[in-house]
């Protein structure tokens, strides 16, 4: 289970493809039809790569909260 959540504003990507060619786990794809998805949250380590290089500011990545300690 990652530690990491990853959102993305639906209105505002426009499947460009740059937050899949710069995350480092490769957790995004892109369709047959040319849309980006999350495909692999689980592999997310919170680098931000993807939410800073976004020219439509349409990821955002935030710490999940551990609710393992009490």
């Amino acid at each position: 289970m990652s530690k990491y959540s990853v959102a993305v504003n639906g209105k505002w990507c426009k499947s460009c493809g740059i937050c899949v060619a710069y995350c480092p786990k490769k957790i995004f794809a892109l369709t047959a039809k040319k849309k980006m998805i999350v495909e692999q949250e689980e592999n997310c380590i919170g680098c931000k790569m993807c939410e800073n290089r976004c020219p439509d500011l349409a990821l955002t990545i935030t710490k999940k909260e551990d609710k393992t300690n009490g």
